[in-house]
């Protein structure tokens, strides 16, 4: 699946928010706080049954976090704090979103390994970046070979919430313990890939 690797074909979709946002002057880093603001609403909706809340504001949410990198870029107010605190705040929307779907719908078992997979499936980057180094860094966007690897990141994750919020708010089989369980084990194995693949490409590297 991997929509990450589809990052230009997914502009045309938040594309028109980033310019939006951007015309109205609206600070990246503050785009960055409503992003968090919209996902932590979100978790709370989700934990309270209020689904197609919970969807609207989830998407709400990732919409905000792609237009604020592009509104860095379009008002030149890129920075590294700003990398950061995205980063950070993407985190913390993934842990309670996934934490509070997990507990509500599927038990507290389910909402651990789902949030410790999903943090270990981003998490793993960063250690590349300090371990082994990336190929290039472009207008704050690094270029690494795990940018390719693996299947099922943050967008797929989000997708499938909204779609499995949608499927439980009208009470069809399908419903989000079984989505949150299938996050689980589609991100597990998404991430398994890549340690296989820094496994094949630097386990026999001794320093």
């Amino acid at each position: 699946m991997n929509l990450t690797k589809r990052r230009e074909a997914l502009k045309r979709v938040y594309m028109p928010v980033g310019i939006a946002l951007y015309r109205l002057h609206f600070p990246p880093n503050f785009i960055t706080l409503l992003s968090l603001a919209f996902g932590m609403a979100s978790a709370y909706a989700f934990y309270n049954g209020k689904l197609l809340t919970a969807a609207s504001l989830l998407l709400l949410s990732g919409l905000f976090d792609l237009a604020d990198g592009m509104v860095a870029r379009l008002s030149e107010k890129a920075s590294k704090f700003g990398a950061v605190f995205d980063w950070l705040a993407d985190k913390w929307v993934d842990g309670f979103v996934l934490g509070a779907v997990g507990y509500t719908y599927a038990g507290p078992l389910t909402a651990i390994t789902v949030v410790t997979a999903s943090m270990l499936h981003s998490f793993i980057k960063p250690v590349v970046y300090a371990e082994i180094g990336y190929q290039e860094r472009s207008k704050g966007k690094i270029k690494d070979p795990l940018e390719g690897v693996g299947f099922f990141g943050r967008p797929e994750t989000h997708l499938t919430l909204i779609l499995f919020a949608i499927l439980e708010r009208f009470h069809t089989p399908l419903g989000l313990e079984l989505g949150i369980k299938l996050i689980a084990v589609l991100t597990l194995s998404s991430l398994l890939l890549r340690i296989l693949y820094l496994y094949r490409h630097y386990g026999r590297e001794y320093e």
